[in-house]
């Protein structure tokens, strides 16, 4: 089994009811995370991968180099914010993935992004 991910992932989504157009089930969401670097080495993300599935089980698999065009280097004991969005076709839905990680030394790590929620307030009752 490989190591445990020296990071720590928080997560926290939004609905943009700005952003979005029910009637042509179109709603956006924004999300940020937060990733702090929790082992004694910097650490490097590379690359991210997200599953985004939803309310009707429609699946969409985004993977690419980094987050809002970065790469970003984490020291040890600092963290790392961004905002990002995702669209979806129903009202509620879910993310989960996963960042491509190295440390310092050279040691690529695996670092899981646990599910969440995509959720437009009212449409859970």
């Amino acid at each position: 089994m490989p190591d445990s991910a020296p990071v720590d992932i928080q997560v926290e989504s939004q609905f943009l009811p700005d952003q979005s157009v029910p009637e042509e089930q179109r709603f956006a969401f924004a999300y940020t995370i937060t990733i702090r670097n929790t082992g004694e080495e910097a650490v490097r993300l590379i690359n991210r991968h997200w599953i985004i599935t939803d309310g009707a089980n429609q699946v969409q698999e985004v993977q690419g180099e980094g987050v809002i065009g970065k790469q970003p280097l984490i020291e040890p004991g600092q963290s790392f914010s961004y905002t990002s969005g995702a669209v979806i076709e129903t009202a509620v839905g879910t993310m989960e993935g996963s960042y491509e990680m190295i440390s310092a030394s050279g040691r690529p790590f695996i670092a899981p992004i646990g599910i969440f929620s995509l959720v437009r307030p009212s449409a859970l009752h």
